[in-house]
């Protein structure tokens, strides 16, 4: 049979298909080997896994309300081991690096709980049980049961007992760290610039270690306002699975007290990553950074920095003043806030202490009888005496208890109560309402809480912010209130009308005051006024005032007590203080009665009498006399109206504390 001939259509299809396919592969392979050639060398470049670790973001600042530094970051070096360059010599580089700092005097983390030095038993305050579970130990392990298995699991056999007490150190620390790629371990942090150069010459020899900048918390004024700024710290044991679950490292810093507590979720930054890619033998290949850190949030508060430099530092010097001449001050506080918003501008308090050397001194601040380490201004209760007393005039006249223009006879004793007839302080006569501000005439206030009684006068202390919550960032107290049953409690009510029995704090007396001030408006005291972008470039969020509640007064009312307590100041109590002041102020002093002690000073202020703007209030420990305290509120005043705002410290200002 004779053969057909293929169709010449036919071959030259499959002739082009052919050319078609081979231009085809060799377009990819070039793309392959040249145009991409980086991207798959990436992607083929032996890797069998790939692992990632955390770069450290920035915590975010803390500035006063005109943007003037308190809290801030600078730049730090920190040792540092990256298990992703660790050989197999991890004892020898520990004890390298050990001996490195040693020579410097340098410190480095270890928190195995036994001691540094022979017979290396159990520390006091260290977590043996921790010790014990980690080493798979039985619960009664002995120190010298948990030192012999350490150095059997890390491999000490060949150093002296010392060198393994060190490494052991080191190794357990690691261990409880979570030490591995994702998280590297930080051997000691803030190391001097000369010993950073000294391991950087040593990196020969010192493989997985690197010295890293890294940003450290710094306090531009580490007596400024501490108790409300607050500390960081480190994360704690029993927190740190809560916090690993939101992110943190184990070496991170976080918010402990103060400010610096209530912002952790704004003032933490979002860490970044870099990504390493390991070969079957876990040697690094390559890494990136594959997401940027992003620094925190900034928060502005409503301190004004020169504000609070100049009340603490009036309040010490007119306490020191006292002391040497044998007055029985002990302390004080002093806090002003904004009449039309409850923001605080200032809180002292005396005695304080140093932020940077706190952690040193702990010890002898917390048996110090004076208690520097309270917070007196927010946490600090004390019968608040006379200076309750335009509340009471308050009460009274709403409830139609009292009437404008009706006066009350001063014989000295109250002799209403057969059982408690407390005696003024002087024997006064005929008292109108102005009179008995300005002269502080505790019969007429006796006589007006009687009628007011002793239940509705506890609910008008309450409109006012006394003996309830703030409602401040930080910790505070709600002060002590009492709760009667009725209004007939006799001496109780009598007390309790010239600010006795109750006990209230600093911050809540200059509310209360800033509440009468602005005509009844009750606002949450607050710290906060904006939290900001980094760079302050961007504002996330500003805080409005928040209004608590209205107290209700008619302005005939509230003029009288106004200019009752304007008397104060200009022919009254207060006059010695602020007699001669330039603007117009309101004012009540109070001396409050301390069991078998000395009476505490107590003044509060508002001002300017005609537009308020600022509210005050000082209270000085067994101070005695109101004209102490007046002599704050009077410094305070000059420096809030005869101060330039951009002024960065009192050191830049004319600034004189009184005597």
């Amino acid at each position: 049979m004779p053969f057909k001939k293929k169709s010449q259509t036919k071959l030259t299809f499959l002739s082009c298909l052919l050319i078609v396919t081979i231009l085809l592969f060799s377009f990819k392979t070039y793309s392959i080997q040249v145009t991409n050639a980086a991207e798959y060398t990436d992607k083929n470049d032996g890797a069998s896994s790939v692992l990632t670790a955390v770069l450290k973001a920035p915590r975010g600042e803390i500035l006063d309300c005109y943007g003037r530094q308190i809290a801030i970051n600078r730049d730090g070096y920190n040792v540092v081991f990256n298990k992703a360059y660790v050989k197999d010599n991890l004892n020898d580089i520990i004890l390298t690096l050990i001996n490195l700092l040693q020579q410097s005097k340098v410190e480095w983390k270890d928190e195995l709980p036994m001691s540094p030095a022979e017979p290396y038993g159990y520390t006091d305050d260290g977590d043996t049980e921790r010790l014990i579970e980690v080493l798979e130990l039985s619960h009664y392990a002995t120190a010298e049961n948990c030192f012999d298995a350490m150095v059997s699991k890390y491999e000490l056999e060949d150093y002296t007992k010392d060198e393994q007490r060190k490494i052991m150190g080191v190794r357990y620390s690691m261990e409880i760290a979570d030490f591995s790629i994702s998280y590297p371990y930080t051997f000691a942090e803030d190391i001097p610039t000369e010993l950073m150069r000294k391991i950087s010459e040593s990196s020969f020899m010192l493989n997985g270690v690197t010295v890293e900048v890294v940003p450290f918390r710094e306090y531009t004024d580490t007596t400024l306002a501490v108790n409300l700024i607050g500390t960081v710290g480190p994360i704690y044991k029993e927190d740190w699975e809560e916090y690993k679950a939101k992110g943190y490292s184990y070496d991170d810093k976080v918010g402990k007290s103060g400010i610096e507590r209530w912002g952790e979720e704004y003032l933490k930054g979002t860490d970044g990553e870099i990504t390493y890619r390991l070969d079957a033998k876990g040697n690094i290949i390559s890494k990136e950074v594959t997401k940027e850190p992003v620094a925190g949030k900034t928060i502005m508060l409503t301190l004004d920095k020169v504000m609070q430099q100049s009340a603490q530092k009036s309040l010490e010097t007119v306490i020191k003043n006292l002391q040497s001449e044998d007055s029985t001050v002990t302390a004080g506080a002093a806090v002003a806030v904004r009449i039309d918003s409850g923001s605080v501008i200032c809180a002292a308090n005396y005695p304080t202490y140093d932020s940077a050397t706190m952690n040193k001194n702990y010890e002898s601040l917390a048996a110090d009888p004076t208690k520097p380490l309270t917070d007196r201004a927010f946490q600090g209760v004390y019968p608040i005496g006379s200076t309750i007393k335009p509340i009471v005039a308050i009460a009274a006249l709403e409830t139609g208890k009292y009437q404008l223009g009706e006066t009350i006879f001063c014989s000295q004793t109250y002799r209403y109560f057969s059982d408690y007839q407390p005696k003024c302080m002087h024997y006064h006569g005929t008292m109108t309402l102005k009179n008995a501000l300005s002269k502080s005439c505790n019969y007429f206030f006796f006589d007006l809480g009687r009628r007011v009684g002793a239940v509705d006068l506890t609910e008008y202390f309450k409109q006012f912010g006394l003996g309830v919550e703030t409602g401040v960032e930080v910790d505070d107290s709600s002060g002590i209130l009492l709760e009667p049953k009725s209004n007939g409690m006799g001496g109780d009510t009598l007390q309790i009308s010239i600010g006795q029995l109750n006990a209230f704090t600093p911050l809540q007396l200059a509310n209360y005051t800033a509440t009468l001030a602005n005509g009844g408006t009750h606002y949450r005291a607050s710290l906060i006024e904006k939290i900001v972008s980094y760079d302050i470039s961007e504002i996330y969020e500003e805080r409005e005032p928040e209004v608590l509640n209205t107290v209700k007064m008619s302005d005939k009312n509230l003029n009288a007590v106004k200019e009752g307590m304007l008397s104060v100041t200009e022919d009254g109590t207060g006059r010695a203080a602020l007699g001669d002041y330039p603007i117009k102020v309101g004012g009540k002093t109070g001396t409050s009665q301390v069991l078998n002690q000395a009476d505490h000073s107590v003044f509060v202020a508002f001002a300017p009498f005609d537009n308020p703007q600022i509210a005050i209030s000082v209270v000085l420990e067994h101070g005695d006399s109101g004209y102490s305290a007046g002599t704050i509120v009077r410094n305070i005043l000059d420096t809030y109206f005869f101060t330039d705002n951009t002024a960065q410290s009192t050191e830049d200002m004319p600034f004189t504390v009184l005597d």
